[in-house]
């Protein structure tokens, strides 16, 4: 039950540090099915308030598409009903490039002070305890790339920044950008591991320490929104769309992850190929088995599957290596010396459209059930299976992953693992959601299909 006594005091306690620091509002987020994360504020003062008793919100969030088209289903209650967002003030942030402001995820909870049954980071944190509940724990951080293009410039402009491919002369250009947008992260306790200019034009990526996966789930989110305000600022915008242009490459959003005994990572220092545990490969094969009906949680657009192509790095294969870019799962070992802390599992074809909450449980979830049927890895892939004959990828049973996302959704709906830890609620409204956007570009044009989701994500 909520302790609405001490959330009230906590807060309390809080809003005179918060307001020493210049905070007049509080921004609180939820991110929808469709991975776009939703808002309301409140003045400082109504702080105590929130903490303890909510803000309130439709549950038709849960039915919103990234258009902002409410879809039914079979758990809709239309505009009846009511839920209430409470912040959690442990993951309260003091936003440093939005003067005045502070930032808050939240839980959804009934009116009665019950659980909301969709609730994402809810169903995060329940996956974190289930894990726990075996005596191990997750470590996860998810990369961001985003291209930029002038704020004024058309919708359908080319980037901002040109320039070679991870050119120093494009970071040059964008100094003060990268700069500031570093050190605002920084002074939000978001831990900057790298920065750099990617692939296409104007596309840069930010890495992120690895936290607990609720921890990472909500940096991913503070990050992107940083993201978005910073660029703003600086006169530009900011996309996090799979596919900025038709022909480009595409925005990804990586998950490493690793699971620890204790102190020990278990994906270094055991008995099996690249010094996997045992644990480590269930649960890397318990990913890998699903990685079809993950993408209906980590690529969960139409336009994911404009990114998903062979021989760019985004992993469209059933296959896994070290430091192999081009199967979507890659063992990423680290250096000699170092492996201990630095080796982990790195699954490359999930995209920003995802929502982080999700995507973080999903991936538990289908690692614990791998560990539960004692699943093992095939053999590790050192070429690119794109350059493989359909004979050669058939003998070494590698299958090329969903190329549409109703392929996704009905290898979702067939996993049974997958089903039973959403619950039935929460997994039935993300295939309305999904199959509403599907329906909404069934004869569209990759080129439609890119300048809907442009600026959307």
């Amino acid at each position: 039950m909520v302790n609405r006594e001490a959330l009230t005091a906590r807060a309390t306690a809080l809003t005179g540090e918060l307001r020493a620091r210049g905070v007049e509002l509080v921004a609180l987020t939820l991110v929808d099915n469709a991975g776009i994360a939703r808002v309301k504020a409140v003045p400082l003062r109504k702080l105590p308030s929130a903490a303890a008793w909510g803000v309130g919100a439709s549950n038709s969030f849960d039915f919103f598409g990234f258009d902002d088209v409410i879809t039914g289903g079979e758990h809709s209650l239309g505009p009846v009903g009511d839920l209430r967002l409470h912040p959690d003030l442990d993951a309260l942030t003091v936003l440093a490039g939005q003067p005045g402001w502070a930032w808050a995820p939240v839980t959804k909870l009934d009116q009665e002070g019950e659980p909301h049954p969709q609730d994402p980071r809810a169903l995060l944190a329940t996956a974190v305890d289930r894990l726990a509940a075996r005596g191990h724990r997750a470590r996860m951080s998810f990369e961001i790339e985003w291209v930029i293009t002038s704020a004024d410039a058309p919708d359908d402009a080319k980037s901002a920044t040109a320039g070679p491919a991870y050119g120093y002369a494009r970071l040059s250009e964008r100094a003060d950008y990268l700069r500031a947008l570093v050190s605002t992260l920084d002074q939000q306790g978001v831990g900057v591991e790298q920065i750099h200019p990617e692939y296409a034009d104007g596309q840069f990526e930010l890495s992120v320490a690895a936290a607990d996966p609720v921890r990472a789930a909500d940096v991913a989110v503070l990050t992107k929104e940083t993201i978005r305000a910073l660029s703003h600022r600086h006169g530009l915008k900011a996309s996090f769309t799979p596919k900025f242009a038709p022909a480009g490459v595409g925005n990804g959003g990586h998950v490493h992850l690793s699971v620890l005994d204790g102190a020990r990572n278990l994906f270094s220092g055991g008995e099996r190929v690249f010094g996997l545990t045992p644990i480590a490969e269930s649960f890397s094969a318990g990913i890998l088995q699903r990685l079809p009906a993950l993408l209906a949680i980590g690529a969960p657009s139409v336009v994911s599957y404009l990114r998903l192509e062979p021989h760019h790095w985004a992993g469209v294969y059933t296959a896994w290596g070290l430091e192999n870019r081009e199967t979507p799962l890659r063992l990423v070992r680290g250096v000699a010396g170092n492996r201990e802390s630095a080796a982990n599992l790195e699954v490359k074809c999930f995209d920003l459209t995802a929502n982080p909450y999700l995507l973080a449980a999903a991936l538990l979830f289908a690692g614990m059930a791998g560990v539960d049927e004692g699943a093992s890895l095939p053999e590790p892939l050192d070429v690119d299976p794109g350059v493989l004959t359909e004979e050669e990828r058939a003998a070494r049973g590698i299958e090329r992953l969903p190329q549409r996302l109703e392929e996704a959704v009905a290898a979702f709906e067939a996993d049974k693992d997958l089903a039973a830890a959403f619950g039935a609620p929460l997994a039935s409204t993300i295939v309305d959601v999904r199959r509403a956007e599907i329906e909404r570009f069934a004869d569209a044009s990759p080129e439609e299909i890119t300048e809907a989701q442009r600026w959307r994500h």
